[in-house]
């Protein structure tokens, strides 16, 4: 849509004021008195100028509407009471078109019952004033089609507004949609090329062999298994470094747990790879029967909390199991942002 400047549209409406009052002027020998009228002109330019002050909002407040209504039906007494009726008056009856205008700005700034006041004012005080056929000659049928198609025109750009805002909100829900699309559309591709990686070697091998595996391939598929568990409930919590960790404390005899909560969602690229290389670096060589690896609440300062147990017999019971005596022998906390290491180090 191709809009015209406010300002430039503001100057030709003020251009085209304007240009009734210098009518007026020309005209001016034809009144009675030249007070009256010239009150009249200052009358209207103040109107204008407040209805098109460039500052103010686009929909006219109520009493500048009410103010113009004022206004026309002072200049029509203060203009035609100068005026012999009896006569042609050629440009000394400005003051139609005139108000024609500003009741046409009225409109435009959204005070249309306003300005259909003002304009019945206009007619009926012509048509008192003047009679029926000055309705035609004097201009007033003319004032009354601009209010009508400054009412017209101004729903209609309403409208297309509302049209506009409509698409774009239309289109900007489109566009989040696409881009979910794709962000799951790559999470699946991203899925399918790890469980790739790790399972189709294993299966090779079970398809080779006929089902027949050893109790240590057996022992490796279990492995397999919760390392494809773990790119489910793992998220975020995976890197290379990880990955290759978790895959030697499993096959070590140690059961891990990978839980992300969403509580490291917020973490940008760099820091985010500074917590998965800090975590690699705890689950390197570690020795424990259980693992259990989770993200802390997005409030928290740490990232991610580690947790080892080891199962006892000797009547240690513990509060983090219910089916086993556990001990804790691993407690690690990786904090969310490099200040909290710093400020850990300096501790």
């Amino acid at each position: 849509m191709i809009s015209l400047p406010r300002g430039l549209i503001l100057a030709l409406g003020a251009l085209f004021s304007a240009y009734h009052v210098v009518l007026g002027f020309h005209d001016l020998k034809e009144s009675t008195h030249t007070i009256p009228v010239l009150a009249a002109m200052v009358l209207y330019a103040l109107a204008t100028l407040i209805s098109l002050w460039p500052a103010s909002p686009v929909s006219m407040q109520r009493w500048l509407g009410a103010l113009n209504v004022a206004v026309t039906l002072a200049v029509c007494l203060l203009v035609t009471g100068q005026l012999d009726r009896t006569i042609e008056n050629s440009y000394a009856t400005w003051h139609v078109a005139a108000i024609g205008t500003l009741l046409t700005i009225t409109a435009v700034r959204r005070q249309f019952l306003l300005a259909w006041i003002g304009t019945a004012v206009l007619t009926l005080q012509t048509l008192f004033w003047a009679g029926p056929a000055a309705l035609a000659t004097m201009g007033v049928i003319g004032s009354v089609v601009w209010v009508a198609i400054a009412q017209m025109v101004s729903r209609a750009l309403d409208k297309a507004s509302r049209d506009a805002r409509q698409f774009a909100h239309a289109e900007r829900e489109a566009a989040e949609w696409q881009a979910g699309q794709e962000a799951h559309f790559y999470e699946r591709q991203l899925r399918l090329v790890q469980t790739s990686r790790v399972a189709v070697p294993m299966l090779q091998r079970i398809a080779l062999s006929g089902g027949e595996l050893t109790e240590e391939e057996r022992r490796e598929c279990f492995t397999l298994e919760g390392a494809l568990r773990d790119e489910i409930r793992g998220r975020r919590l995976l890197n290379d470094a990880v990955r290759e960790q978790i895959m030697i404390a499993r096959r070590n005899g140690t059961s891990v747990q990978l839980l992300d909560d969403g509580g490291i969602d917020g973490l940008d690229e760099p820091e985010l790879e500074r917590v998965l290389n800090r975590l690699a670096e705890v689950l390197r060589g570690v020795r424990t029967d259980r693992l259990i690896i989770r993200t802390a609440p997005a409030h928290s300062d740490a990232a991610v909390t580690v947790v080892g147990l080891t199962t006892v017999g000797d009547g240690h019971a513990s509060t983090l199991s219910d089916d086993h005596d556990d001990e804790v022998d691993i407690w690690e906390e990786i904090p969310r942002s490099s200040a909290d290491v710093l400020s850990n180090t300096d501790a």
